[in-house]
């Protein structure tokens, strides 16, 4: 007997075949299709920076700097004083801008900036004091970096544990970081920015990175930002936090005035008292200097029971506290009243020449 073998019959196995990345376009498109396009920068802030007439030619300068540092503002002319804050929204929109940096002088010496998110006018919007202020051209530092280049930011630990100052950070994140891919950036990170919470202030400062292991060298500018208000929207709603330490720079200056008017006054007080309290006899010598003359002692002990005889009937005689006050006050009045008379002639002769 033998055994019959059947062929097996092969089967077809599937073939893997790797997936293109990149399908072929198709020979005919349609006029009304989109094409697609792949877009590297897709974090689109920009930062409208301006300020409102009346800066200094210092804060101008500080304006200028931070416009160097960020590659990704938008430029504006000054802004009119009579126009409300909230007009500041609607420039963003013209100039397709998300967010805001306001720089607003008064009296020639304080300046006080804003940083708004203004996407929809939602907020919020934070307004600071920038006090200590050092330009890039007045610093000379050693330090140098690449214009347009993209920064890393460094918070104090504060940042962290505070809320206020957990709001500010983000603000400060999403204003100062420079985007990536932006068109007019650079594609390096050689500088750091540094916030530090310091004295209820946050220091601002710019820093060149030398090397990898952390050397560091200052570039500039520097100044520090004394937080006044945060609020809920864009320029506008409600007070969401409020610093209780601050104090205006005219009320600071008002002050300091005062105590300069104080001194003044001091100055003319201890005038006024020293004529009153100044002795009208000469200084005659040592009291009881004649025990020291005489050699002997029964004639130094009967001097000494004179004096004692002679100050107990002083003390007998002696007026009453009371009535000497008032003849000390009497005294004063007379001599204030001298110095004042003093005074009034030399105005007098003053208005006379003039």
């Amino acid at each position: 007997m033998g055994r019959k073998f059947q062929k097996k019959q092969k089967v077809d196995q599937l073939e893997i075949v790797p997936v293109d990345e990149n399908p072929p376009l198709p020979p005919q498109r349609k006029s009304d299709d989109v094409i697609p396009k792949r877009e590297k920068w897709v974090n689109k802030q920009r930062v409208l920076v301006f300020a409102a007439r009346g800066i200094s030619h210092r804060d101008r300068h500080l304006m200028r700097d931070i416009k160097t540092l960020m590659p990704h503002h938008r430029a504006e002319s000054k802004m009119e004083r009579a126009k409300t804050l909230s007009v500041v929204n609607e420039m963003c929109e013209m100039k397709h801008c998300n967010k805001a940096m306001l720089f607003e002088g008064r009296r020639k010496r304080d300046l006080y900036m804003w940083v708004s998110n203004t996407a929809g006018s939602e907020g919020p919007s934070a307004k600071f004091l920038i006090e200590n202020i050092h330009t890039m051209a007045e610093l000379k530092m050693t330090g140098n970096c690449l214009k347009g280049s993209r920064p890393l930011l460094s918070f104090d630990s504060k940042f962290d544990e505070l809320p206020h100052l957990k709001l500010l950070k983000e603000l400060f994140v999403q204003t100062y970081s420079v985007p990536h891919h932006h068109p007019k950036s650079q594609p390096f990170v050689d500088h750091v920015f540094t916030f530090t919470y310091l004295d209820n202030r946050i220091w601002f400062r710019n820093f060149q990175i030398l090397s990898e292991d952390g050397g560091l060298s200052e570039v500039g500018p520097r100044y520090v930002m004394n937080p006044v208000k945060i609020f809920d929207g864009s320029f506008t709603g409600k007070t969401l936090w409020e610093n209780p330490d601050y104090v205006s720079p005219s009320k600071q200056r008002q002050i300091l005035k005062k105590s300069a008017k104080d001194k003044y006054v001091n100055r003319v007080e201890q005038k006024v008292q020293h004529e009153a309290t100044r002795p009208i006899n000469a200084y005659d010598g040592i009291d009881n200097e004649e025990l020291f003359d005489d050699e002997d002692p029964i004639a130094t002990a009967k001097i000494l029971a004179a004096i004692a005889k002679k100050k107990q009937q002083e003390k007998e005689q002696k007026t009453p506290k009371s009535a000497l006050t008032k003849k000390i006050k009497e005294k004063q009045l007379k001599a204030v009243k001298k110095v004042i008379d003093q005074k009034k002639a030399k105005v007098h002769k003053r208005a006379k020449k003039i």
